[in-house]
C-alpha cells in the first residue's frame, strides 16, 4: 500500500533516537487535530503542550519554555497571524521557531505567514515524513541559535569582567582610548592639581605587623581614600606601599579640581581618627598638594599603568614627604588660589631637592 494513503501509520513510529527531541505547542481550535498532532509528536519522542485558542497560545508560552510552535492560521478571535505578530513583539518569544499548519495553501497565506516570521509553513493535510523532517529541521537551527546565544553571552560577560579589571588601573577615557588600539596614550595638561597622602611611620609598624594583618590595613585605609576619590570627583592614579596618589583635572579637565582636591584632604586627616595601630601609637597621615602643568600617559604593554609626570608631580610628592605628620602642606601658589576660601598656616621655607627653598603652607580647614 503506498504510505501516502495511511500518512499517521508514517508519523506514528518508533523515535528515532538520532533525532533532536523538543517540548513542543501545538495550536488549533480544532480538537481533533490537536490529538492527532499530539499523538504524533509524542511518538516521536517529543514532549507536547496543547493550546486551544491564540491568546492560550500567548498565556502558555509566556508561562513555560517551548522550542516549537506548530501553529494553525484560522481560528476566532486570535489567527495565527496576530499570534506570531505577538510573539514578534515580545523579546523573549520571537526567537521561538514556528512552523504553520493551516488549511490555507494559496501562495499569498504562505507568504504572508513567512514576512511575519513563520520558519516554515505546511497545509493541513501534510506529508508527515515532510512534517517530521521540518520539525527536526526547526529544533536543530534552534538548538544551533541557543548555543550560539549562550556562546554571545559568555563573550559578553567576559568583556564585562575585563572591562571592570581595565577600569580598576586606568582612568574610563583612557580606558576606552586604548580598547581603540591607540599605540601611544600621552597628554599635556596645563593646569591639574596632584595630592600625595602617606602613612606616618609606617616601616616600623609594618615590621611589627602580621603580613596579613598589615594588608588587611592597608585595605581599610586605602578603600576609605578611594570612597573619598569617587566622592569629590578625583582620579586615582596608583599606590605605592604606603603611598597614595591623587589628581584633579586628569583625564577630563574640571575648574574646581584644586578646591576638590583640597576638600578630599581635609576629609582624609578627618579619616585618621578611624584606624588605629597595633602598636598602641597615635595613627597619623601626612598630606601634599601641588598645582601646575603636567604630562600624563599610559606605559606597558602587558600591565599597564595610568601616570604623572612633571615638576608638578614632583614638587607634590616633595610637599608630603617633607610635611608635618597629620598635616596638609602645600606650596605658596596652592596658598594663593585657594586663600580666599580655605584657612592655611604659614609653615615657613623648606629646602626643596632641585627647587631650593620654597615657601610652603599648611592647609587647615575651609573658611564659613
Amino acid at each position: 500500500m503506498n504510505p501516502r494513503k495511511q500518512p499517521w501509520k508514517n508519523f506514528l513510529k518508533e523515535p528515532d533516537l538520532n533525532n533532536e527531541q523538543g517540548h513542543i505547542l501545538v495550536v488549533d481550535d480544532f480538537r481533533t487535530n490537536r490529538l492527532k498532532l499530539s499523538l504524533g509528536l509524542k511518538q516521536q519522542g517529543h514532549t507536547v503542550a496543547e493550546a486551544a485558542s491564540g491568546q492560550q497560545a500567548l498565556d502558555m508560552l509566556r508561562a513555560e519554555t517551548f522550542d516549537l510552535v506548530l501553529l494553525d492560521i484560522l481560528m476566532p478571535e486570535m489567527d495565527g497571524y496576530e499570534v506570531l505578530k505577538q510573539m514578534k513583539k515580545d523579546i523573549s518569544l520571537r526567537d521561538v521557531p514556528v512552523i504553520i499548519i493551516s488549511a490555507q495553501d494559496e501562495l499569498e497565506s504562505v507568504v504572508h505567514g513567512i514576512e511575519l516570521g513563520a520558519e516554515d509553513y505546511l497545509p493541513k493535510t501534510f506529508d508527515p515524513v515532510l512534517l517530521r523532517a521540518r520539525i527536526q529541521a526547526c529544533l536543530e537551527k534552534k538548538r544551533l541559535r541557543d548555543q550560539e546565544q549562550a556562546f554571545l553571552r559568555e563573550i559578553q560577560i567576559e568583556r564585562e569582567k575585563s572591562d571592570r579589571l581595565l577600569l580598576n588601573i586606568l582612568p574610563a577615557p583612557i580606558a576606552a582610548r586604548l580598547k581603540q588600539s591607540q599605540e601611544i596614550i600621552a597628554d599635556n595638561f596645563n593646569d591639574v592639581s596632584v595630592m600625595f597622602i602617606d602613612i606616618v611611620d609606617f616601616t616600623p609598624l609594618a615590621t611589627n605587623m602580621l603580613p596579613a594583618e598589615m594588608v588587611k590595613m592597608l585595605n581599610a585605609v586605602f578603600s576609605t581614600f578611594d570612597g573619598l576619590v569617587d566622592r569629590h570627583r578625583l582620579e586615582k592614579v596608583k599606590t605605592s606601599g604606603d603611598s597614595y596618589m591623587v589628581v584633579g583635572g586628569v583625564p577630563i579637565p574640571q575648574d574646581n579640581h584644586l578646591e576638590a582636591i583640597a576638600d578630599m584632604a581635609l576629609d582624609v586627616i578627618a579619616s585618621s581618627s578611624k584606624f588605629s595601630r597595633t602598636d598602641g601609637a597615635l595613627f597619623q597621615l601626612r598630606v601634599g598638594i601641588n598645582a601646575g602643568p603636567v604630562v600624563a600617559g599610559v606605559i606597558g604593554t602587558k600591565k599597564f599603568i595610568y601616570d604623572l609626570w612633571g615638576d608638578t608631580v614632583n614638587i607634590a610628592s616633595r610637599m608630603e614627604s617633607q610635611g608635618l605628620p597629620g598635616t596638609i602642606q602645600v606650596t605658596k601658589d596652592v596658598y594663593d588660589r585657594l586663600s580666599e576660601c580655605y584657612t592655611f598656616q604659614l609653615r615657613g621655607e623648606i629646602s626643596v631637592k632641585g627647587k631650593g627653598n620654597m615657601t610652603t603652607y599648611l592647609l587647615t580647614g575651609r573658611k564659613g
